[in-house]
Order: C-alpha cells, then structure tokens, then sequence
C-alpha cells in the first residue's frame, strides 16, 4: 500500500467529493475515482458509500481514514526529525571509550551538549584494544583511545596530552620529595591496572633497562579502586595525569617525578576514514576542533 493512495482516500472523505477532492488534488476526477478502486481492492473492503447524494464512509472506511491520519502525523514527525537532525539539534551520538579516556570528553561533551541540548549523548565503556574493530565494523561512530591504531581504515588525532603520574600517598616515604631515582622504586608495591595497555609496556621496559624489580603483587580492575588503595598507603601506582589531578588538588594524593622516566600520553580522537558520519558525529569533530 502506498502512503499516496491513503492521502487520496483522505482527501475524498474530508471533502466528501471526488470532484471537490480532484480539485485539491490537482488530479481529474476520473484518477480519483480509480485511485479509491484500487486501494478498495487491495484492502479488500468497500470504504466509501456511493448511494446516496453525499459520500459516507463505511466501517471499514472509518478505520482506514483514523489511520491515514496517523500515517500523516507519522510522516510529519519524520520531516520535523530529518530537519533537526540536519540542523544537529537532534539525533544520537554513540562514542566509545574507556574507563579513564572517557575522563578527556567531559569538557568536549559539556561544550557539545551546550550547542546542540536535544542531541543525545552516549559514551560506551569498551577496552580500549576493541575500539578500533567497533569502528571499522560500525559499532562505534567515534572512538577515544590513549594510542595510534595505525590501521588505513581509521582516522586518528590526537586530543589531549598528557602522562602518566607516579603517584603516592600523603603518608608515603616520598610524599615530600619532588624527584626521585628509578633505582629506588625497587622495593615499592605496585598497585597495577589489570587491562594491558602500551603506557605499561613502555613503564615495564624501562625498569628492566635499568635492572630494577617492578613488583606488581596487586591488580585492580578500575582506576578508582587503585586510587583508594594508593591513598591508603597500600602501595604506588602510575596513572594517568587526569585522573588523579582532584584527588592531588585535595591533598590526597601526591605526584612524585621519576628521573629517568617521563611517559607521555596522548589521547586519540578516532573515526572510521571511508564511512560517512551522521550529522551527530561531524558536529561533535567540529566541536573539538575549535580552541577553547
């Protein structure tokens, strides 16, 4: 059935006229007449009365009249929603990140949010190693990650820059000195993110270089979890800047640089390079590029 023939049949029983119906139409009488013998067939129901000196609908007219209404507002609304989504005030803008890469949109999002408030916004936790196959397989619209895919199917730039903090308790032996050497991190216990990650291969490499012993007995599954057991003095860890800047602003946690190592982070902002973004998503790139 087609959404043209219920506007035909439509017309007809608000004007109760085929001739009057034509006019509106600017159809001839005779295509309005055919177009009712149609849809009466395909429906299998007689839904105009023709007897008497003015058109009445049937039962079964009456039925099909409340739902070519509907059909109309149906396809008003979609307009109306095509329009906004054009215009970027609706629509939906699914990003994927991590527990702490998610931590680098929140000023983005505020930013977008306060442009376009009718667009919703909806961050996925994933880790951060499958980001990249969501996108390529559209799962994602865009991704938030702490390292390059280098893979030709995905675009990347980079967002943020930060790096990884050694940070201790406001207990801890160190708390008060602002440097201190690798070689005396031998004897500290490491309070270690269970999710492998780059940062952690460059941190493990570097202490093997240095022959120094990098004693992780504690994993964690979150950076919250390893936040608290550092401030409790359970042990150190390395995380990223922004994720322990208000616990070290509260006095907290307290940052200590390792002379012989500096580990920077960037963050990537990643889309997929051939496939077409919705209106949501190109906004939200526009958003990020422009300087704050």
């Amino acid at each position: 059935m087609e959404l043209h023939s219920l506007k035909v049949f439509q017309t007809v029983a608000n004007e109760k006229s085929f001739s009057r119906a034509a006019e509106k139409l600017l159809r001839t009488q005779p295509a309005v007449s055919l177009g009712i013998q149609r849809l009466e067939a395909e429906l299998g129901e007689r839904l105009i009365d023709r007897s008497g000196k003015e058109l009445l609908l049937t039962d079964a007219g009456k039925i099909v009249f409340d739902f070519s209404r509907r059909f109309e507002n149906l396809e008003l609304e979609m307009s109306n929603a095509l329009a906004e989504m054009r215009d970027n005030s609706a629509g939906v803008l699914i990003v994927g990140a991590n527990e702490s890469t998610s931590l680098y949109l929140l000023q983005h999002i505020v930013n977008y949010r306060r442009l376009y408030p009718k667009v919703k916004v909806r961050v996925r936790r994933s880790l951060s190693s499958k980001i990249p196959g969501q996108l390529i397989d559209g799962e994602l619209e865009l991704g938030v990650i702490s390292y390059d895919p280098q893979d030709e199917r995905l675009h990347s730039q980079v967002i943020y820059t930060d790096h990884l903090a050694f940070v201790v308790s406001p207990d801890h032996r160190f708390a008060q000195r602002g440097v201190v050497s690798i070689s005396e991190l031998g004897m500290e216990t490491f309070i270690a993110h269970n999710v492998l990650s780059p940062y952690r291969e460059i941190v493990l490499r570097e202490f093997q270089r240095h022959r120094v012993a990098l004693n992780m007995d504690v994993e964690m599954p979150t950076v919250e979890t390893i936040r608290l057991m550092v401030a409790r003095n359970e042990g150190v860890a390395f995380l990223p800047k922004m994720c322990v800047e208000q616990e070290m602003e509260k006095g907290l946690l307290c940052e200590v640089r390792i002379e012989e190592l500096t580990v920077e982070r960037k963050v990537h902002l990643v889309t997929p390079r051939r496939r077409a973004l919705s209106h949501a998503a190109r906004a939200f790139l526009e958003v990020v590029k422009t300087p704050e």
